[in-house]
């Protein structure tokens, strides 16, 4: 399984840049957990590195996140958290278990109670922070407050074992956690306990749509934003790396335990398992995090049912990115130039669809493409990607209200550094994110027309989080309608037939 996060790890390589420096005042907010020293940069304050749970250290590791006792000391909330434990595959490396932490942005002078977005980054799992989205030009422009989330990844995060609490969805948790402390001091920093928008992108964005299944997420979250995360994504065998199996972000609770035991026992843990796991240093954990196959696990009691079957009654934006898979076939591409080539494309179709691989193949012949790279990211795109995530949308709009958009800009930034392999990036995986946040304190943003859909992007978000509508037409079936952020006008697109979804089944 090293070969899937790995690729997923790539995408955050540009996210994972170093920090630009503000000129700054001071600001100071109570919460629960004591009085913050923020910072007030330009026209937003900021409350960085708040610890929302006790360090999940030492005999803590594979518990559930504990809040942290109030204190009176005053706290210095001016600089970022430690990264959760992870490895240098797409940024920057951490051993650091004490990383339960969280930023908060706001406007400067926040008037009346604000909305509160709180975000969970994407990253497979196994990569990333919150402090890599700088949400000041989200909080200004959008006149909310934001909230972006460090928790537990790789097998810190989703270690299953039999008979351990919080078995598989210790990473889960500790987004609850954040959610739920976002929740109880939202009025400290201007914000409105009761409008809280839930909204994260890939692997946040899995955790965000199988959250919405969550007995806990009760009176938590108000309504929710979905990127490149829906339920009902699944890719066919060979899709995140040829030879790999057919992969869900989702897992059994008995599958994660067995992959659990499996691991104990390459490291030589028997006994104790549990103990002789703690007794790990972090370093090997990381390493073994690399290899580590599991997602969230469902039949828990955080997530009792498949996240697939998921049903909701608040509101919703679901969507993606045009050409979502390219990201994935060109972190493939940089790890092995012949992943994908002519020879190799028929062979790639038939793992992937069994006896549909001729009709397949027929519908998205390799003469149609520039070359075998880019047809087998459209096949990819198309079946494991969009369609499912028409589908998911369809199904959700039969107990809510549900927008769906598609990510259009084929000028978006390579924040997958594909580019040097050939292949066009176009609007890749993860290629919205700038349009959002700064990535690492830069703005990316340097083609024409990208400024105005970035505004058009924070416009929609923001609105959807101050009133339940972000302006453009509710889906209502399976055909959509599906808004289209393009560059330069974004319109009602013509998704489900641009993306064959007649074809996939929608």
């Amino acid at each position: 399984m090293k070969k899937i996060w790995t690729v997923f790890a790539c995408l955050l390589l540009i996210a994972a840049c170093s920090t630009t420096t503000d000129s700054t005042t001071q600001d100071d907010v109570d919460s629960t957990t004591g009085t913050l020293h923020g910072k007030t940069v330009g026209e937003t304050r900021q409350f960085l590195g708040v610890r929302y749970a006790e360090p999940p250290t030492g005999d803590k590791r594979w518990t559930l996140p504990q809040p942290v006792a109030d204190t009176d000391e005053t706290l210095d909330a001016t600089e970022s958290g430690n990264r959760c434990p992870q490895n240098a595959s797409g940024g920057q490396p951490s051993t650091d278990e004490d990383c339960l932490f969280l930023d908060v942005t706001t406007p400067r002078e926040p008037s009346g109670k604000l909305p509160v977005v709180v975000w969970w980054h994407g990253g497979g799992y196994t990569q990333g922070a919150g402090s890599d989205y700088d949400a000041k030009r989200f909080a200004e422009q959008g006149n909310v407050i934001v909230v972006t989330v460090n928790y537990r990844l790789g097998m810190f995060g989703y270690l299953g074992l039999p008979g351990l609490e919080g078995s598989g969805n210790f990473g889960l948790a500790d987004q609850l956690a954040g959610l739920r402390w976002a929740n109880d001091n939202a009025e400290a920093f201007g914000g409105d306990p009761d409008n809280v928008t839930l909204m994260g992108e890939s692997a946040g964005g899995f955790s965000t749509c199988a959250a919405l299944g969550s007995p806990e997420t009760e009176g938590l979250v108000d309504k929710a934003i979905i990127m490149s995360g829906s339920c009902e994504v699944d890719w066919p065998a060979g899709a995140l790396y040829p030879g790999l199996p057919e992969i869900r972000p989702y897992t059994t609770l008995d599958e994660s335990e067995q992959t659990g035991v499996g691991i104990a026992a390459s490291l030589n843990c028997t006994g104790d398992t549990l103990q002789c796991l703690r007794n790990m240093p972090v370093g090997t954990l990381v390493e073994q995090g690399s290899a580590f196959g599991n997602g969230l696990a469902y039949g828990t009691e955080l997530l009792p049912g498949d996240p697939a079957t998921t049903t909701t009654d608040v509101p919703v934006i679901m969507g993606g990115t045009a050409d979502e898979h390219r990201a994935f076939i060109g972190g493939a591409l940089l790890a092995d130039p012949a992943a994908v080539t002519d020879e190799n494309y028929s062979d790639l179709i038939a793992a992937a669809f069994g006896p549909r691989a001729q009709e397949v193949e027929q519908r998205y012949p390799r003469s149609s493409f520039d070359n075998a790279a880019l047809a087998w990211s459209t096949v990819v795109t198309d079946s494991a990607w969009s369609c499912p995530t028409l589908r998911n949308a369809s199904r959700l709009a039969e107990s809510a209200d549900v927008w769906t958009y598609e990510f259009a800009d084929a000028t978006a930034p390579d924040v997958s550094g594909i580019a040097a392999t050939g292949l066009p990036p176009g609007a890749a995986h993860a290629s919205d994110l700038p349009y959002t946040f700064d990535l690492g304190g830069h703005d990316f943003l340097t083609q024409p027309g990208q400024k105005e859909l970035s505004d058009n992007m924070i416009d929609a978000w923001s609105k959807f989080a101050h009133t339940g509508d972000p302006g453009w037409p509710r889906t209502s079936d399976a055909s959509g309608p599906v808004w289209e952020f393009g560059n330069p006008d974004s319109t009602v697109g013509n998704y489900a037939d641009a993306h064959q979804c007649g074809f996939w089944g929608q």
